[in-house]
């Protein structure tokens, strides 16, 4: 039996709903008694903070719909006339609902006075953050769930210039934007006003970005690039960026290659995912292709894989980042030094080396984008989760078409002096160490257990993990360094092993991150370290179970 309180908060929600497929589905449910479905609908508004909002596809005030959508709008608009912003940019990916979603949050900026572009069609990620630093927006929308699964869909905001004293330069939102934005969405539970007036930008703002990222390649390479856009919208702008560049178009996965919300070829949207890209490596062994590249479905991030001694196989995050910086440092002009390097602080400390070496400053950060992007003068930033800021004067965020030009461009660089990404790997591994990092998802029955068992580790620190004695423990909460308080541990054990826990923040997992380093690229040190791996598993895994 449905409870009258219930009752009577569908019935409001029904009444405002501007979604007349959405409300009529609530309103089936009450007819019916489906008591399930309503509380599992109206289990409290859709959560928002630092990344937006995200989450599946529905009816109530608990999932992604129009009604959802405008009130985040209208809590947005009232942030920013607060604040005297006047202006919005919004963008979209090829998702189920993406284009209504972009066109209610339209209609509500425009009803609050807010003046309003949107991107002309599905685009990348990237060419929304580019769009709020070319247009001198205030505001960026993009209307996404990234690689999240099919029944999901999103929403981040990107601040334009400095707003209560922090220097967004059209980067995500951070604290405490983001529960001011959701105290101001709480508020909105009227009617809200729709307007009718907004711009939809022709190509010059693409064409523009494409202009500047196909600059980062100036000299022109033959190289062989498999592509996937992951079912993604990619492709279209990867494509334009290689042709601007004057590099041979990338060999694309035809059945990844066009926007397909549904994502039919993989289980899970995301090139890290195992099985993800064995359609592009199947392309890449049929064309003798010199690298893969992958894109997740709205470009923001770049996966990539190399023929490593016959065997095709996928480089990690920190792979990847080791290869762009040690590029960057070394064939970058001059004045590139006088740039930062930066990654988060669950990514590998070999980037911090390679900084030391060509004398660049470094900076480590908090784990997300939007802390790498807050940095002054940075030239390179990366995160272990595939996320890379190649060319951050163009786009100050992560950016995964960038990336994928960088990485055509270094591989056909090699190519011509008869190496591979390969060879430079071993290098770099050579030169600095080998840095062997694993990153271990655990799933939790209850989102509180993992603070329970954190400040138990907190409150009785092991002296030794897994056999390994701890020379150093961080409690990230409490900070001795340029870092704010996050909820999370550090380690530094013997054997140059370190060992990170920190809590999901957005499911109930927790995340341990591993770095070994050995002395060389032996096959020897690699066996070190893979044991070291697996003597550790198993305990950091035994914490929470």
């Amino acid at each position: 039996m449905i409870s009258a309180e219930l009752r009577a908060e569908v019935e409001e929600w029904i009444a405002l709903d501007p979604d007349l497929k959405t409300a009529s589905l609530l309103q089936s449910w009450l007819d019916t008694e489906n008591e399930d479905e309503l509380k599992a609908a109206f289990s409290g508004f859709l959560q928002f903070g630092t990344a937006g909002l995200r989450g599946p596809i529905g009816p109530g005030p608990s999932r992604m719909n129009r009604a959802v959508v405008a009130r985040a709008a209208a809590g947005i608009a009232a942030y920013m006339k607060a604040r005297g912003l006047t202006t919005v940019v919004i963008g979209r990916d090829a998702r189920h609902g993406s284009e209504d979603f972009t066109f209610e949050s339209a209609a509500i900026f425009n009803g609050a006075g807010i003046k309003v572009f949107v991107l002309p069609r599905p685009l990348p990620t990237p060419v929304l953050a580019y769009a709020v630093r070319d247009l001198k927006v205030d505001c960026g929308i993009m209307v996404t769930a990234s690689h999240n699964p099919p029944q999901d869909n999103g929403y981040k905001v990107y601040l334009g210039g400095v707003v209560d004293g922090i220097n967004y330069n059209a980067s995500q939102i951070v604290s405490p934007a983001d529960e001011q934005i959701s105290e101001y969405i709480s508020q909105q539970n009227h009617a809200l006003v729709r307007g009718s007036e907004w711009t939809i930008l022709n190509d010059d703002v693409l064409n523009r970005y494409v202009a500047r990222t196909a600059s980062i390649a100036p000299t022109i390479f033959d190289v062989k690039a498999v592509y996937t856009a992951m079912h993604g919208v990619g492709t279209e702008t990867v494509e334009r960026v290689f042709s601007r560049a004057g590099y041979p178009a990338p060999i694309l996965v035809t059945a990844q290659t066009a926007p397909d919300p549904d994502f039919p070829t993989v289980a899970f949207p995301n090139p890290e995912e195992p099985g993800a890209i064995d359609l592009a490596l199947e392309v890449a062994r049929a064309s003798e292709g010199d690298v893969v590249i992958a894109n997740d479905p709205d470009a923001d991030r770049c996966a990539a894989a190399m023929n490593d001694r016959g065997t095709w196989r996928m480089l990690t995050g920190d792979e990847l980042g080791a290869l762009f910086g040690e590029y960057l440092a070394t064939s970058a002009p001059e004045n590139y030094r006088q740039r930062c390097f930066a990654n988060s602080i669950v990514s590998s400390s070999l980037l911090s080396k390679i900084a030391k070496r060509h004398g660049i400053e470094f900076h480590e950060t908090l784990t997300g984008f939007k802390w790498l992007a807050k940095l002054e003068n940075l030239g390179f930033g990366y995160e272990e989760a595939i996320g890379y800021s190649v060319d951050p004067q163009t786009v100050n965020d992560k950016d995964g078409v960038s990336a994928a030009i960088m990485l055509a461009r270094i591989a056909g660089e090699l190519k011509s002096q008869g190496s591979s990404i390969s060879r430079y790997l071993k290098e770099i591994n050579d030169r600095y160490g080998f840095h062997k990092t694993v990153q271990i998802s655990i799933r939790v029955k209850e989102l509180p257990s993992i603070g329970r068992v954190l400040n138990s580790i907190r409150q009785s620190q092991p002296s030794e993990i897994a056999g390994l004695k701890v020379l150093r423990f961080d409690d990230l909460l409490l900070p001795n360094g340029a870092l704010p308080p996050t909820d999370g541990l550090r380690f530094y054990l013997e054997k140059d092993v370190r060992v990170i826990i920190r809590p999901s923040g957005t499911e109930p997992k927790v995340k341990c991150y591993i770095e070994v380093v050995c002395k060389s690229d032996s096959a020897a040190d690699h066996q070190l370290a893979d044991q070291l791996v697996a003597q550790l598993t198993p305990v950091l895994t035994g914490f929470f179970k």
